[in-house]
């Protein structure tokens, strides 16, 4: 899977963004039922995994991640939420971000990273607006991942798909809709521009 193809609409990307939560009450149920949600994936061709998981401490994620790291076919690449160190540590692709201005960003990251790999780090960054994108852009993001688009739990005021489409339209990085997307709607995201579909529930139940 390479970003230039996504770029000209050759692939759609799919991106799973975990949440160890739904899987039980326990620490050890949760660990386990992510870990072979992430595996299901893996053999299932998703491109992309997302560990989001950001009630655990830095250890405690390092551990989640180099577990879920020994059980990925060759072709998924792994990411670590909002921390290159963990990245680093565990071998995995790269680094979600948020598009907070006072966090750290996709150059910060870049910067950190080529100190001490030999290998690019991929950088997403969450994105709200299309100021998002731009910022996102301009400090070196590889792609986003752009929503709410639809309404789902918890979620309100979802952007839409017409302003998923002026958002993707121009924009220099690939763009992944997310927030609601599921098999039902997940063509449409593509039709507006969408380069790829992200999510938790699609990929994970």
């Amino acid at each position: 899977m390479s970003l230039d193809a996504l770029r000209y609409g050759v692939e759609v990307l799919r991106y799973y963004i975990t949440d160890r939560k739904q899987f039980g009450t326990t620490e050890e149920e949760r660990e386990r039922g992510v870990a072979q949600a992430v595996r299901r994936a893996s053999l299932a061709g998703i491109d992309m995994c997302c560990v989001r998981e950001k009630d655990l401490s830095t250890g405690s994620l390092e551990r989640l991640a180099s577990k879920l790291m020994k059980g990925l076919e060759p072709a998924m690449r792994l990411l670590i939420h909002g921390s290159p160190q963990v990245a680093l540590a565990v071998g995995a692709a790269g680094v979600h971000l948020s598009s907070s201005r006072d966090e750290l960003s996709a150059a910060d990251v870049r910067s950190l990273w080529m100190k001490s790999s030999k290998t690019a780090p991929l950088i997403v960054v969450s994105c709200h607006s299309k100021q998002d994108l731009d910022w996102a852009h301009s400090n070196g993001a590889d792609f986003a991942v752009f929503g709410p688009v639809f309404e789902k739990d918890g979620v309100a005021n979802p952007q839409g798909l017409e302003y998923l489409r002026s958002a993707c339209r121009g924009c220099p990085i690939p763009v992944l809709a997310l927030g609601g997307v599921n098999e039902h709607n997940a063509a449409l995201c593509s039709e507006a521009g969408a380069s790829g579909i992200a999510g938790i529930r699609m990929f994970q139940s």
